[in-house]
Parts: structure tokens; C-alpha cells; sequence
């Protein structure tokens, strides 16, 4: 009886090694497979990185060459004249970046902030009022009340002309983000744990900022990362609300660089002679995209230290629920 049981754990033993390894050799991935995928990444890879060299190698191009030969990643003649133009006044582009980092990390925070609070009652199924407010947050998404009362309200009601706060507030909460957000708590945080730390007294603020908040740090990078992007592009609301330099973003500055660039172009019969000479020169395409780079080279730099959070809090908090 011993040997037959020991003959049939073998059996069973070596049928379950035999079934691991048949199901670990069907799971593995071809090695020509592997490399075709990895073919297609690549190329996908350099579509994505290849027009951003494009626009940074026409930035150094000398406007001539651009004009005979067109966009080249191998320019014929280099030339700074671009971004001369640009940093002509960099006191102005300096100060003006200041701005825009304040505005986006103390925009940014607050966004979390707000979006964070409304988002974790609305995931609460206890809250007695969460469908309410939920269409009270999706309306603004679909319907909005136009220029003229958003311009009159900030104006006129709130008095933030030409304050910095005027940049901060219009972004402070996003429908979209805060039903992201919403989503994830609902899909990644266990009722029980919250019932168990209800239950050994603690508050529902404590519940939120010592348990709910450690926890959804993918999503948190991901509405952060949304944010920042909203601010560090805006330049409507400069152009709204703020008529004094001091306060004027980056955006706001390039975008006022680049219509001068055209009205001096669109205007040069009204010039003499010489002064036409000169502004003929200016680097009308090599203009544009060094403001494209002076644009985006921040948020390239800072886009690898949220890609992992990235990724995971928006297929997670977008998907699931």
C-alpha cells in the first residue's frame, strides 16, 4: 500500500511539473514574435520622437533653408536667430516663466486638493447626496454658461483682475478628473478597511488622509499630471484677466511674440527701405517652433517622473467601474 502511494504522488507529481511546464511553453512568447514586437514598438517609438527633433532641428535652421528646401531633419545652414527673438528681452521670458511654475504647482495642488475631497464622498455609497452632486459636477462637462458671465464673475463678482489668482481658479476643479478619481477610490479601496478604521474611531478625515490618500498615489499623479499640463498651456486667461506685465505667463508671451512676428511681416510696405531689409530676415517658421520647444521642453522633462503613475491611475480609474 506504501508503494502504491508513493508510485501514485510521483505520478501525480510529475503530471503537475508536466502541466506547469506545458502551460509556461504556451504563455512564452515566439522569439520572431518578440522581435516583431519589438520592431513595432521601436518604429512606433520613433513616430512619437521624431517630429519633436523635427521641430527642434527647423528651430536652428537658417530661414532661407527652410524656405528653398522646406522642414529637414539634416538642416542645409544653422542659424540662432530664432531664439535670439525669443531671448531678446529674457529679463520678460525669465519672469514670465516664473509665473507660469507658480501658477501650475499651486494650481496643481489645489486641483488635487479640491478634486481629491469632492471625489472621495461621491465614491462613498453612504453619502446621501453623491447622485446629486455627481450631476452637479457632470453638467458643467457638457453645457457652459458662455464668455460673458465666466468673464463677469471673475471681473466683477470675485474682483481678481490682474491678480494671480485669476490664473489659479478657473483650472482649480476638472468634472473629468474628479469622476477619474471617483472611479479608482470605488474600484481600489476596500470598504472593509475603511469600516475597520471607522470602527477602531477613527475620523473620516483621518480615514481620508492617513489610509484613502497613502493609497491612490498612481491616481493622484495622474489628475497632477493632467493639471499641470492644463496651466503650464494656458494663456486664454492671461489674455482675459491680466493687462499687467508683471503677471504675464509664457504662453501669453510667446503667443504676443509670434502675432508681432506676423504684423511685422504682414506689414513691411509701411517700412523704409532699410528697416525692410531687416525685418525680411526675421525667422518666421524657425520662430515657431522654437516657441513650440521653449513651450514643451519643461513638460518633457518632467513627463518620466509621472509615466509610471500615469499609465496605471488613468487605466485603472478610466476603465474599471
Amino acid at each position: 500500500m506504501i508503494a502504491i502511494a508513493r508510485a501514485r504522488t510521483r505520478t501525480g507529481a510529475g503530471t503537475g511539473a508536466g502541466a506547469g511546464t506545458r502551460a509556461t511553453r504556451e504563455n512564452r512568447i515566439h522569439p520572431a514574435g518578440n522581435a516583431i514586437l519589438s520592431i513595432v514598438f521601436l518604429l512606433y517609438s520613433l513616430a512619437c520622437a521624431l517630429p519633436v527633433i523635427l521641430i527642434f532641428m527647423v528651430s536652428i535652421t537658417d530661414e532661407g533653408a527652410v524656405v528653398r528646401n522646406g522642414y529637414s531633419l539634416f538642416p542645409e545652414a544653422f542659424s540662432s536667430l530664432a531664439y535670439q527673438y525669443l531671448f531678446d528681452d529674457w529679463r520678460a521670458l525669465l519672469q514670465a516663466y516664473g509665473v507660469t511654475v507658480f501658477v501650475a504647482i499651486a494650481g496643481t495642488a489645489f486641483n488635487i486638493i479640491v478634486t481629491a475631497l469632492l471625489a472621495y464622498p461621491l465614491s462613498r455609497s453612504q453619502f446621501a447626496y453623491g447622485k446629486a452632486i455627481g450631476v452637479a459636477v457632470l453638467i458643467p462637462m457638457l453645457f457652459n454658461g458662455g464668455m460673458v458671465p465666466f468673464y463677469m464673475t471673475y471681473v466683477s463678482v470675485l474682483n481678481l483682475k490682474n491678480s494671480i489668482m485669476a490664473l489659479i481658479l478657473p483650472g482649480v476643479l476638472s468634472g473629468f478628473n474628479v469622476f477619474v478619481m471617483r472611479t479608482y477610490f470605488k474600484a481600489n479601496i476596500p470598504p472593509p478597511v475603511l469600516e475597520s478604521a471607522f470602527i477602531d474611531g477613527a475620523s473620516e478625515l483621518r480615514i481620508f488622509f492617513r489610509i484613502v490618500l497613502p493609497l491612490s498615489m498612481p491616481v493622484m499623479a495622474t489628475v497632477a499630471f493632467f493639471s499641470f499640463l492644463n496651466y503650464w498651456n494656458d494663456w486664454f486667461n492671461c489674455l482675459l484677466f491680466i493687462t499687467d506685465e508683471k503677471l504675464w505667463n509664457v504662453q501669453y508671451i510667446m503667443m504676443r511674440a509670434m502675432r508681432q512676428l506676423q504684423y511685422f511681416r504682414s506689414h513691411l510696405h509701411l517700412a523704409g527701405g532699410y528697416a525692410i531689409m531687416e525685418m525680411s530676415k526675421l525667422p518666421d517658421e524657425g520662430v515657431r517652433m522654437a516657441l513650440a520647444v521653449v513651450g514643451m521642453a519643461p513638460i518633457l522633462c518632467v513627463y518620466p517622473f509621472f509615466q509610471k503613475y500615469f499609465v496605471k491611475g488613468l487605466t485603472i480609474g478610466a476603465v474599471k467601474g
